[in-house]
């Protein structure tokens, strides 16, 4: 059975809608924050490490939540649309609180808007694994986050083009932008997959039996090795770590790009679409690579890419267009890392605990962005914005340390018999 490329594009419609708010909450929220309200880098960093605190405790619990519920829409469907349907109402009061100044309006419906956020991100994601078979999670994963960064750089566009330039400006536009965006998006989701049937239809494939097999032999073994066990600690280290080095560049960049390089309005979002757009480029072919290299070595790759891409970002002292060569480095080292570790840390889960460990990568994640927006900022405004990169550089490596030890969760497809078997995609 091959990769069914058609479906898994339309399953990535969720994870498109939810990077398209999360670039938009990346980018907005940190110049709001600072320039309508006037709050410092240390208490910026704090409110921005909100989401991710409460992403610690919503996502495994809705993670697991959606493995045992069962709807005639499925398991995740009824998550995702809910979800996706507070979020968009609940994100419009976001630019007016800010417009009219109403810090406490602003506060609150921030907060809803990142719990209505947290309640279907791990239902959302669990969706590919749920429909695909573990021989191909990377190439689906590729195609998952490929979705991923098309929903980044369209948002990156709106900003360039519908945020003013002026020192307070008006936000309304480009959030209900966004908000169609993700709506549209869940319909085209809801319209093209239905989850119940898909489950019912993929259960009788030789690879979803194949992966039933094996399961079942684990459990007749107990509990989870503990070779396995240590690798799982390991991966979820490095997932800790190497978000800690990308989230401090991706939240502070608007701000960086302001003070360091002079960049107004919406002009910063350029250098990060063009890692976005590296990454989309990145996805599908990394998806192969990590077919005959290796999850592992492609992660491996990838973060030293990316570690080398934060040593030379230092050196820009003013925007020049070799930035884009520095970004564009970014976005692949990231797609290589994205590609692969999600599926490595569920590829040591059974079929029925899928939601559990996409909250427990999800928990990992996020405990590096509740950590690093409060301590990178700390050292933004007490010892300078130069430190960004510096800073991303030792916590990139230090992925690269903890990864060295990973030994499961690397499976690699059949080889294939013919080159041309890699371009074959089923209806």
């Amino acid at each position: 059975m091959k990769l069914n490329y058609k479906r898994t594009f339309f399953i990535g419609m969720a994870f498109m809608s939810i990077t398209s708010f999360w670039q938009l909450y990346d980018n907005i929220i940190p110049l709001i924050l600072q320039n309508n309200f006037g709050l410092g880098e240390t208490l910026t960093g704090g409110i921005m490490a909100v989401d991710n605190i409460l992403a610690l405790f919503l996502l495994p619990i809705f993670g697991s939540l959606s493995d045992r519920i069962d709807t005639r829409l499925g398991k995740r469907t009824p998550f995702i649309l809910g979800g996706t349907a507070l979020a968009v109402i609940l994100m419009m009061i976001i630019p007016y609180s800010a417009k009219t100044t109403n810090f406490p309006l602003f506060f609150i419906s921030l907060g809803l808007v990142l719990i209505s956020m947290g309640t279907y991100r791990s239902p959302a994601v669990a969706l590919m694994p749920d429909l695909t078979p573990k021989v191909h999670r990377s190439s689906a994963n590729a195609v998952i986050n490929l979705m991923g960064a098309v929903g980044g750089i369209t948002t990156l566009l709106f900003i360039r083009f519908l945020v003013p330039k002026g020192e307070l400006p008006d936000y309304t536009n480009v959030f209900l932008t966004v908000a169609v965006f993700m709506v549209v998006a869940v319909i085209i989701l809801i319209s093209t997959i239905k989850e119940k049937k898909l489950l019912n239809e993929i259960a009788d494939s030789p690879d979803y039996k194949n992966d039933q097999k094996v399961e079942k032999q684990q459990e007749s073994t107990g509990d989870m090795p503990k070779d396995v066990k240590r690798s799982l600690y390991f991966i979820l280290a490095s997932i800790f770590l190497w978000f800690t080095a990308y989230n401090a560049i991706t939240t502070a960049f608007s701000r960086y790009a302001t003070r360091v390089w002079g960049m107004e309005g919406g002009s910063f979002a350029g250098a990060l679409m063009v890692a976005t757009g590296a990454a989309i480029v990145s996805y599908i072919p990394i998806g192969f690579i990590s077919s005959k290299l290796g999850r592992k070595k492609t992660i491996i790759i990838g973060i030293i890419t990316m570690s080398t891409s934060y040593f030379f970002g230092y050196f820009f002292l003013e925007p020049t267009p070799m930035i884009n060569v520095v970004f564009a480095f970014t976005g692949f080292g990231w797609a290589a890392i994205n590609v692969n570790s999600y599926p490595m840390v569920v590829e040591m889960s059974k079929s029925g605990d899928i939601g559990k460990y996409t909250g427990l990568y999800y928990s990992f994640s996020m405990a590096a962005q509740v950590f690093t927006p409060i301590f990178s900022g700390f050292l933004l405004e007490n010892i300078s914005y130069r430190t960004l990169f510096p800073y991303a550089v030792v916590f990139s490596l230090l992925s690269l340390c903890t990864m060295l030890f990973v030994r499961h969760g690397d499976s690699r497809p059949p080889k294939k018999k013919s080159a041309l078997d890699n371009f074959d995609v089923e209806d």
